[in-house]
């Protein structure tokens, strides 16, 4: 059996699972590509392998200055934080910043001395800075394709970059390996099974030259309950649990 590695592939292996080219499959390829762009949309929105957690750059433009806020690409998933960006608080690059200070007065090697009392310094330092003052809030809809980030945007010059982390999409024509998944080759060829039922419904009942007759509406309530059990198992087994969102 060839490995699916393309979208052509991956459409063939699905018709191949319905019987084609014994059997001819009243799709239309339109019908098809569309039905493969739902399994990916799919794939992707619960799938834990159909987004990729990456740290983005970006440069500020005088356009971004402008309209305060960052365009992203349209394969970015979702943000999930932007870093630092005035490094002005509590722990600021200087050298009269706190942690600079106890480095220099109280910490001068790993081996002389117990760094217990370093950690404990930083992480009360990391609670100052969080209570006063705190992180940049972020608003962004992947539908939109923007991030909007409430600060002072006075604070940053043309040409600083921004590191914001977040998930992109898998592309499948990037790595091709995603058209072998198992689960997205059951629910593709359960989605081109439902458009076929579909499209055959419109005749049920027409028996055909020999005695056959057509029953659309038995094949497409197959594939929704194919469907429908694909996508609980996606829920329930390839889905990462949902975490709770306080404060």
């Amino acid at each position: 059996m060839a490995r699916p590695n393309s979208r052509e592939s991956f459409k063939q292996y699905c018709l191949r699972n319905l019987g084609s080219p014994v059997i001819d499959i009243n799709v239309d390829d339109e019908q098809l590509e569309d039905r493969i762009d739902e399994a990916l949309q799919y794939y992707r929105d619960y799938h834990y392998d159909g987004t990729t957690h990456d740290y983005m750059k970006h440069q500020i433009t005088s356009a971004d200055l402008t309209n305060k806020y960052i365009p992203i690409s349209e394969n970015v998933q979702g943000i999930v934080r932007v870093f630092d960006i005035d490094d002005t608080g509590i722990g600021a690059s200087s050298l009269f910043n706190v942690r600079y200070q106890i480095h220099l007065n109280d910490l001068y090697n790993f081996s002389s001395a117990s760094y217990a009392p370093y950690v404990s310094a930083l992480t009360n330092i990391a609670t100052m800075e969080e209570i006063f003052v705190g992180k940049q809030p972020i608003r962004f809809n992947r539908h939109v394709n923007k991030l909007f980030i409430d600060m002072d945007w006075n604070s940053v010059k043309v040409g600083e970059f921004i590191i914001i982390e977040g998930y992109r999409t898998t592309d499948p024509d990037t790595y091709t390996d995603v058209w072998n998944d198992r689960w997205l080759l059951r629910y593709g060829t359960a989605l081109f099974k439902r458009q076929w039922g579909e499209n055959l419904s419109k005749f049920a009942g027409v028996q055909l030259p020999g005695g056959i007759t057509l029953d659309g509406p038995r094949i497409m309530s197959e594939a929704r309950e194919e469907i429908q059990n694909l996508e609980q198992e996606m829920i329930t087994s390839y889905s990462l649990p949902v975490h709770d969102m306080t404060g």
